[in-house]
């Protein structure tokens, strides 16, 4: 009987129940990185769909703080809308991890400029709520495609997407 164990970064490989025969193999942690990761190990989205990421801006009431000229939303009464950036010219900005991060961490990078525009309450922090426990990671990830995909739209262009 052959039995193979991996420990982290130890691949110990055993011939025998109970054989005191054993070859241990230690991986290089330059290929490995820590605990068994890629040195070049990258979180990436899923494929978001920015058809269905409109969809999402929508649903979860994005256009209240956010504009984007060009898309036309449900109007708004009087006083409902909230501060955040325009968001018409997103694309080729940033990459879509980068909207992701700000759409489920809205503290992680705020603009300098953020405060004098309004962006930012007195304790510094974003007035963008998170959206953690709201969005699954696939309406995360269709939500930064269509944000991504944002060139200065004219109104119903983005069904062309």
């Amino acid at each position: 009987m052959h039995r193979i164990i991996v420990l982290a970064t130890v691949v110990i490989v055993s011939f025998g129940s109970c054989s005191k025969e054993q070859e241990t193999r230690k991986v290089e942690r330059e290929k490995m990185g820590e605990h068994g990761m890629a040195v070049d190990w990258k979180f990436s989205l899923p494929q978001g769909d920015p058809n269905a990421g409109r969809k999402q801006f929508i649903e979860v009431e994005c256009y209240k703080c956010h504009e984007v000229k060009g898309e036309k939303f449900p109007a708004l009464a009087e006083g409902e809308k909230g501060v955040g950036p325009e968001l018409s010219q997103m694309a080729g900005m940033h990459p879509p991890e980068f909207f992701a991060e700000s759409i489920i961490n809205p503290n992680a990078v705020i603009d300098p400029d953020a405060k004098k525009l309004g962006h930012v309450g007195e304790d510094g922090k974003s007035k963008m709520p998170d959206y953690n426990t709201v969005l699954t990671v696939q309406q995360v990830a269709d939500l930064a495609s269509y944000i991504a995909s944002l060139k200065g739209l004219k109104p119903n262009e983005h069904t062309r997407h």
